[in-house]
C-alpha cells in the first residue's frame, strides 16, 4: 500500500469514527451533560499517560504553552465540552439523523462568525451557500416539530463547532497538537464539572453512574472515536493536502445518517421533509466542494 492510499483510509476511518459518534449518543443512555463529562475524563487521563509514555511533558525539545497560553487553551476546550453537549443533547431529543442534519450548518456559523472574530472580509458566496443549508433545517423544524428542542440543540452545537478551529489555529501552529488537545480537553472537563449540576437542573437525569454497558460504550468514544480517530486524522494530513480533508470530513454526516439507517432504521420515522430539507443541504455542501475545488485548481 502506497503512502497516500494508507493516508487516505487513514482519513476516511477518521472521518467514519466521527460520524459513529453520534450511534453512541443512543446507546449511551446516560443524561447528554454527564456522557460528555464521563467521555472528557476518560480521554484526558488516557492523553495524559501517552504524554507521559512518549515523556513530551519533559521533553525540551517540545515548546510547551505558557500559563497564559493555558488559560486560553482552557477557553477553547470550553467551547468543545459545551459543543459535545448539545451535540448529543440533540440527538437525544430528536434523532441522530436530525442531529447531523443540524450539524450541517457548521459552514453557515463559520463563513458569518470567522470574518467578524478574524477581522477578514465576508465572503458572501459562503454566507448564501450556508443559507441553503440554513432552509434545509428551516423545512424539517417546521415539519417535525416533535424535535424542535433537539434542533435548537443542533443548531447551538454547529455553533460552538464553527467556533472551535477559528480559535484553535493559533495553538496548533505554535504547540504540539497532541499536547493542544490534552489542555483544551483538560479545560473542558473543569468547566463541565462545574456547569453539568446547572444543567441537570434544567435538564434533570434518570441516573448518573454509567452502567457497565454505558461504560463499554464510553470507552469505545474516549480510546476509538476521540484519541484513535484524532491520531488518525493527524497522520493523515501529514501526507495529504488540507484541501483533501476539508472535502472528506464532509461526509460526516452522510457516514453518521447511513450508519443510524442501518442501526435505528430511522428511515421510517421520517417523512418526505426530512429528505427535503437533507436534499437541500447536501446540494450546499456538493456546491461548497465545486467551489472549493475550482479555487485549488486556480491556485495551482
Amino acid at each position: 500500500m502506497t503512502f497516500m492510499k494508507k493516508a487516505l483510509l487513514q482519513l476516511h476511518l477518521a472521518v467514519f469514527l466521527a460520524g459513529f459518534t453520534a450511534i453512541l449518543g443512543v446507546l449511551i443512555k446516560l443524561n447528554e451533560g454527564l456522557l460528555v463529562w464521563y467521555r472528557l475524563l476518560l480521554t484526558v487521563i488516557t492523553l495524559f499517560f501517552i504524554l507521559l509514555f512518549k515523556k513530551e511533558f519533559s521533553n525540551q525539545r517540545i515548546r510547551k504553552p505558557k500559563r497564559s497560553d493555558i488559560l486560553k487553551i482552557f477557553g477553547v476546550g470550553a467551547i468543545v465540552a459545551i459543543h459535545w453537549v448539545s451535540f448529543y443533547g440533540s440527538v437525544k431529543y430528536s434523532t441522530v439523523s436530525v442531529a447531523l442534519v443540524c450539524f450541517s450548518a457548521t459552514g453557515f456559523f463559520t463563513a458569518l462568525l470567522e470574518p467578524i472574530i478574524l477581522r477578514r472580509k465576508i465572503i458572501w458566496i459562503e454566507v448564501l451557500l450556508g443559507l441553503i443549508a440554513i432552509a434545509g433545517i428551516a423545512i424539517i423544524f417546521g415539519f417535525h416539530p416533535q424535535y424542535k428542542v433537539g434542533i435548537l440543540f443542533g443548531i447551538i452545537s454547529a455553533m460552538g463547532s464553527a467556533l472551535f478551529p477559528i480559535f484553535n489555529k493559533e495553538f496548533v501552529k505554535k504547540f504540539e497538537p497532541q499536547m493542544v488537545t490534552f489542555y483544551e480537553l483538560g479545560g473542558g472537563l473543569i468547566t463541565l464539572t462545574f456547569l453539568v449540576p446547572l444543567y441537570l437542573l434544567q435538564f434533570p437525569a434518570a441516573y448518573y453512574l454509567p452502567t457497565t454497558t454505558d461504560w463499554i460504550w464510553l470507552l469505545v468514544l474516549a480510546w476509538f472515536c476521540t484519541v484513535l480517530g484524532f491520531h488518525l486524522q493527524l497522520s493523515a494530513l501529514r501526507k495529504i493536502s488540507a484541501f483533501t480533508a476539508n472535502l472528506t470530513y464532509n461526509l460526516e454526516p452522510v457516514y453518521g445518517i447511513v450508519l443510524a439507517f442501518v442501526f435505528f432504521n430511522e428511515g421510517a420515522v421520517l417523512n418526505k421533509h426530512f429528505y427535503l430539507g437533507l436534499a437541500l443541504i447536501m446540494l450546499a455542501i456538493i456546491l461548497h466542494m465545486m467551489r472549493v475545488r475550482n479555487q485549488s485548481i486556480k491556485n495551482k
